[in-house]
């Protein structure tokens, strides 16, 4: 929560179509019930979401700001933004106000298990990698479920350019340097791994500040972006082996 001291939602500046915008039309009815996940899959490539991510995290203290604070009666309280870890855990998020660390979720490679992992935390706004979209097998009880709550779906790069962007965002220097706190206390990375990454957000800069770009795609695309893994893993065989061939409780996205 040390974020609300050092920089705010006037600080960062939106594009959309390219024309000045606001977070509110990147995610419309964005509100402070939102509960965003961003999907993982390389070391260090939730940095390419940053911008989207601590921009979200100012505007939603905005509507709390009256009533936080560390002291008694106030309220403490973090985003309910999550990063979803496919395999293995790539980053520590903790200096991007990804907190608790309960928030940072290592899942299995497999479609069904990440979007259960979605569900399971009430993602609202999803933010996937610009993968191609491969063929997926979920139960149709959740593929409903994502479909019944997912509000949008963005594309991001782990490099904080995408092909055919429609947004763009400029973040602050303040959410950079929170960026790269992130990427120093990741003791999950060598050394000479976070120096690869830092010196590639260099391409970022324009006149001095960091811009990331995103694309926004139908969720239904988005869930065939959720990871390139075809074969289904331990757990979901499991459930196959339950369901048989029964095609009303299984669905392949294709």
């Amino acid at each position: 929560m040390h974020t609300i001291n050092i920089m705010s939602y006037s600080d960062f500046n939106f594009e959309v179509d390219g024309k000045i915008s606001s977070l509110e039309e990147v995610f419309p009815g964005f509100n402070s019930n939102d509960r965003i996940g961003i999907v993982v899959r390389q070391a260090g490539g939730g940095m390419g979401a940053s911008a989207l991510l601590m921009s979200a995290l100012t505007r939603f203290y905005d509507f709390h700001r009256p009533q936080l604070g560390d002291e008694p009666g106030r309220l403490r309280i973090y985003p309910e933004n999550f990063v979803f870890h496919v395999g293995q855990r790539h980053m520590n998020h903790s200096w991007m106000d990804i907190w608790p660390p309960h928030k940072e979720v290592v899942v299995e490679d497999d479609p069904e298990q990440i979007l259960e992992a979605i569900n399971d935390r009430g993602i609202t706004r999803l933010i996937v990698e610009d993968i191609s979209p491969a063929p997926a097998t979920f139960l149709r009880e959740t593929i409903s479920s994502a479909q019944h709550r997912i509000v949008s779906a963005l594309a991001y790069s782990p490099n904080g350019r995408v092909d055919q962007a429609d947004i763009s965002i400029t973040s602050c220097s303040a959410a950079e340097q929170n960026v790269l706190d992130s990427l120093s206390r990741s003791e999950e990375l060598s050394n000479e791994l976070k120096e690869i990454l830092r010196k590639g957000r260099e391409s970022l800069y324009v006149n001095g500040l960091v811009t990331e770009t995103y694309r926004r795609i139908e969720l239904s695309v988005a869930l065939k972006m959720l990871t390139q893994t075809s074969e289904q893993g331990k757990t979901t065989r499991g459930y196959m082996a339950i369901l048989g061939n029964n095609p009303i409780y299984s669905s392949v996205v294709g």
